[in-house]
């Protein structure tokens, strides 16, 4: 695979100049003024979209962009490490939506370097869907940017700091090209989530002190790597169970919620310690429950709890709590059914509002922006944001695994990698993590794990 270098990034230091660099406002005074290129689709031109990583999340995604209305898309190249997963997913979709589907033989590309073919079949105004997992992310995102194709990336977005600073770099890059990126937090376009957050901002349950977000289910099963088998592919092929390759789960899975709770309390979080172990081994190399406690700046806190074990309470829910009541953010992941109550109790005698209706389709609805945004040349660029959220997550993250108090500021700066030449990894390179003699990945140990 080529190299493709990123670009250092400024010297930020602390948490207030990276916010004052990668914030909101920043995305747009770096605009104001500037004589920008127009990356649209004219009104009623077709809008082509190159697939990379056709595993499950990505080729859902596409049928979510075919649902979008306003003009015609059409899937035009495809992209995997994997060909039988690249013909499985052109399989699912041709059956699905066969007007929708034009990837001929010749756009259809396998191997480590298929994401760069599928991207080069695309023209301004297209879009490059990057659905593999977070180890690859910013390598992908900053060739699109340099070729100066729009942009939906799914959740996560990087593994470990340095790469989220990789992606931060092509973020702003892609700013100053005018590119549309929209992102997989899909729950920043829920109305019913919009709604109930923004009567929290307006003050309806009073000064934010406590958020609590759960993602506690039955686990990813990491099965023994058959001994003739490519250590690497192995790894590539389950990987929600390592963390290298997917950011591990508390972050792959848990990092929505993180974000609504971010978005919830106005800000991102100053410090993070966490407590979590592996009660059984068919977590990878990682925990199977964790605990994180958040703090921001002015002192709330956020609980996060992420288990994945059988046989145990489950919920998906996020609350928040206040000086003068409480609201549900989620109730669960089909409806979130967002409430208000004016006491800590969520009782029904204490209700004084609810969303009380179905919420529209976030998936869709993510798509319908990005979308009319390329064809109506309006600003959507979502990409710092996400790695905001990204460092968020990863404080979290390596709290737990290293057992260390772990501020913004260690986070943002952090030089650890799990994987130094990403870029150059082949299915010959020596896997990042080994197995033992017994065939289970060793999972991180608290006050020597090293993640920062």
């Amino acid at each position: 695979m080529d190299r493709t270098d990123p670009q250092p990034m400024p010297d930020i230091k602390s948490r207030r100049e990276f916010l004052k660099y990668s914030g909101t406002a920043a995305a747009v005074s770096a605009l104001t003024g500037m004589a920008v290129p127009r990356v649209h689709t004219a009104d009623g031109m077709t809008i082509k979209l190159a697939l990379v990583g056709c595993g499950g999340r990505g080729t859902g995604a596409v049928v979510d962009a075919f649902s979008a209305t306003g003009g015609p898309v059409q899937l035009y190249a495809m992209a995997d490490l994997f060909e039988n997963r690249l013909k499985a997913s052109l399989n699912q979709l041709t059956q699905q939506v066969p007007d929708k589907i034009n990837v001929p033989p010749e756009r259809q590309f396998a191997g480590f370097d298929a994401y760069r073919n599928a991207i080069d079949c695309l023209e301004p105004g297209d879009v490059v869907l990057l659905t593999t997992h977070a180890a690859f992310r910013p390598m992908m995102f900053e060739y699109a940017v340099q070729k100066g194709v729009n942009v939906f990336a799914e959740k996560s977005f990087a593994t470990d700091a340095p790469n989220t600073r990789r992606w931060l770099k092509a973020a702003e890059l892609s700013e100053k090209k005018n590119l549309k990126v929209g992102v997989g937090f899909m729950w920043r376009h829920s109305k019913a989530r919009q709604e109930v957050i923004q009567r929290i901002h307006d003050g309806a349950i009073g000064d934010l002190h406590t958020l609590r977000i759960y993602r506690v289910h039955g686990p990813v099963h990491c099965p023994p790597r058959p001994r003739d088998q490519n250590e690497i592919v192995f790894q590539l092929r389950h990987p929600n169970s390592f963390t290298w390759v997917s950011s591990g789960f508390f972050i792959d899975w848990h990092c929505h919620n993180v974000d609504v709770a971010c978005w919830a309390k106005g800000g991102w979080p100053v410090s993070a310690q966490g407590m979590g172990s592996r009660c059984f081994e068919e977590a990878g190399n990682q925990f199977d429950h964790y605990t994180v406690e958040y703090t921001f700046a002015d002192g709330a806190k956020l609980f996060a709890f992420s288990r994945h074990m059988n046989g145990c309470w489950s919920t998906y829910s996020d609350y928040a709590h206040g000086a003068k009541g409480s609201a549900v953010l989620m109730t669960n992941l089909a409806e979130p059914k967002p409430r208000i109550y004016k006491s800590q109790n969520m009782v029904p005698e204490d209700l004084v509002w609810e969303f009380g209706q179905d919420d529209p389709n976030p998936y869709i609805a993510e798509w319908q922006l990005l979308l009319d945004a390329i064809r109506q040349d309006r600003p959507h660029n979502e990409a710092r944001r996400a790695g905001e959220a990204e460092i968020a997550a990863l404080m979290g993250r390596a709290a737990t695994h290293t057992g260390k108090l772990i501020t913004w500021d260690q986070m943002l700066n952090s030089n650890f990698q799990f994987v130094s030449d990403i870029d150059h990894l082949t299915f010959d390179t020596p896997a990042p993590i080994h197995d033992g003699p017994n065939g289970i990945y060793p999972a991180p140990l608290p006050g020597i794990t090293n993640e920062v």
